[in-house]
């Protein structure tokens, strides 16, 4: 005789409630911050000859999108803290 039995599944609800449970629970350590990384300070030479150099690259030069992507990551960890 084959066996009739059937997994049942939980109602939605069930689930809802242990998902909501296990999230309070994970909140509990969330409160940590990674520490700020320094910001490098350059000299007003160091720019200047910086810039000069960016300028002498050729058109579409994958490194001045490198460098913009820097001056965010630059100002965001000036934010930081």
């Amino acid at each position: 005789m084959p066996s009739t039995a059937r997994c049942s599944t939980p109602p939605p609800a069930a689930l809802l409630i242990v998902m909501l449970w296990l999230t309070g629970c994970a909140t509990g350590g969330s409160e940590t911050h990674a520490p700020c990384p320094p910001v490098v300070d350059y000299t007003a030479a160091d720019q200047a000859r910086a810039a000069h150099e960016v300028e002498a690259l050729p058109e579409g030069a994958v490194i001045v999108r490198m460098l913009s992507d820097y001056a965010v990551l630059r100002d965001q960890a000036r934010a930081c803290g």
